[in-house]
């Protein structure tokens, strides 16, 4: 099926499993991040009443869907992981074309993606709730886990396969139905993903897609009474007031925000596998992850020779197209991101020194893309803007302290604890930095970056509020618990007998 999104016409919605033009006016066009004279897609900007459709869609399929035996809510997601498979690569070009990260960062987004709906369509034999001893005799007494309702998933454009799929496909394996709200400037991976689902299988109004901006779809996903989950990945302002609305309203909320990543390096590190991490986790995506690693603590006595090491790598770091072979790096997604980041830039020339990068790229092989230069600022103050703001950009920041002790200081000195990593021999050292960093997920002699299919994912602090997403603990947030009292005594019951 090609009708959703083919780019020489305009993007359609899919309601209640029918692709439907949008009656908005307002159109949206996406052009290629790395290419601008590439028109990749002409999306509408949706109206609340579209909204208001896809939710009343999903609501009304939920019944049906909600009494289907979870094993066989698994066998169409295995489905999925199929067609995913089978179509791996031009998922990936998609993405690459669509968003700007390199192919081989692409092709990892789209495995993950795989191996998440994998794992969850495999959670469809493990729904599984508790027995419990009663305190009164002849009562049994257990849990079991129920299906929210309709669950509304509001994604961003930095990871726009992967993130879409480990909220639909836990949502939908235990019971729920979705309508996905996808940043506007990766419509394609998200009409894409419908179209898969669509192919394996899934019942209409199961799964609803409707794009337009936060401000008028996002919102009316936010406000509406039938939605009584909201799944949200994005800046941290916004998740705020999105959880803020949602507590007013009592529906359950959990938000994925921002980061501002340590990296730890000790005197004792091995500093060529530290840059070689550093570099990648910077710069790769460039730096358009909420894991990225964008402050580096190093040790004063090793500083000098990292930061060296560091500024020779930068060179060699392949920037340019994200489909050609060998590169690294892509542009910015699209013109204001990349002039966020040259904002900081100018900011940092103020705040740190200039190392490498610090422009954008030009020349015939940038000028038509948003091409920042991989940029590293040193001896940068804990507290400077460029060190405590997240940039969503190739920007690294390096922090020198004179110990341990002082970069665990530093390393915990930011509002957002969502992703950190060590580089060290010292075990006693490490297993003190696991226990006093104040981050939900962290690395020993490894980037701050990646995630498994089947472990939790999620921060402390400002980056994260409600339950932690993917893996077994999905279910936390996508099901409610429900306790059973059962009475066999067969008689009325006297209310002082145990």
């Amino acid at each position: 099926m090609v009708t959703a999104t083919a780019t020489d016409q305009l993007c359609k919605n899919f309601i209640n499993g029918e692709w439907v033009e949008s009656k908005s006016t307002k159109i949206f066009e996406r052009r290629n991040p790395a290419n601008n004279d590439e028109v990749v897609a002409r999306i509408p900007l949706s109206t609340r009443e579209e909204m208001k459709r896809a939710i009343a869609a999903a609501k009304t399929a939920f019944p049906a869907w909600r009494d289907t035996p979870a094993p066989n809510r698994g066998k169409i997601l295995f489905k999925v992981v199929r067609i995913m498979e089978e179509q791996k690569e031009e998922l990936a070009r998609l993405l690459t074309r669509e968003e700007g990260k390199a192919l081989k960062d692409a092709l990892g987004e789209v495995q993950r993606a795989i191996n998440i709906a994998e794992f969850m369509a495999g959670e469809a034999r493990r729904i599984n709730g508790e027995t419990l001893p009663s305190e009164t005799t002849k009562t049994f007494t257990y849990t079991i886990r129920q299906p929210l309702g309709v669950v509304g998933a509001i994604t961003p454009w930095n990871f726009p396969i992967a993130i879409p799929i480990w909220k639909i496909t836990p949502a939908l394996v235990y019971g729920n139905t979705v309508v996905l709200k996808p940043a506007e400037l990766t419509p394609l991976c998200a009409l894409r993903i419908a179209e898969i689902f669509a192919e394996a299988g899934l019942p209409a109004g199961v799964l609803n897609v409707v794009l337009g901006t936060g401000e008028e779809v996002g919102d009316e996903l936010v406000q509406n009474p039938l939605v009584h989950g909201l799944s949200f990945t994005g800046s941290t302002d916004i998740g705020c007031k999105i959880y803020a609305s949602g507590a007013q309203q009592q529906k359950k909320v959990q938000c994925e925000m921002g980061g501002k990543n340590p990296v730890v390096i000790l005197a004792d590190a091995d500093l060529k596998m530290a840059v070689e991490s550093v570099a990648g986790g910077a710069f790769a995506s460039t730096g358009q992850r909420c894991t990225a690693s964008s402050r580096v603590v190093v040790e004063e006595q090793v500083a000098d020779q990292f930061v060296e090491m560091l500024v020779e790598r930068t060179r060699t770091f392949a920037v340019g197209d994200g489909l050609q072979a060998g590169m690294e790096m892509g542009p910015s997604v699209d013109e204001t991101q990349m002039n966020t980041v040259l904002k900081y830039i100018e900011i940092g020339k103020n705040e740190g020194e200039l190392r490498s990068g610090g422009a954008r790229l030009t020349g015939p092989k940038y000028d038509k893309g948003w091409f920042v230069a991989p940029t590293i600022f040193d001896k940068v103050k804990p507290n400077s803007r460029i060190a405590q703001e997240e940039i969503f950009g190739p920007v690294v920041s390096v922090i020198r302290v004179k110990d341990f002790d002082e970069a665990l200081e530093v390393a915990n000195s930011v509002r957002y604890g969502l992703s950190s990593s060590i580089y060290s021999t010292d075990s006693n050292k490490i297993f003190e930095f696991i226990d006093k960093i104040e981050t939900g997920m962290t690395h020993v002699n490894s980037p701050t970056v990646g995630g498994e299919a089947h472990v939790p994912f999620g921060g402390t602090k400002q980056s994260s509020i409600g339950p932690h997403e993917v893996g077994h603990g999905a279910m936390d947030f996508y099901t409610d618990t429900k306790v059973v009292y059962l009475d066999y005594t067969g008689r009325k019951r006297e209310s002082s007998q145990k």
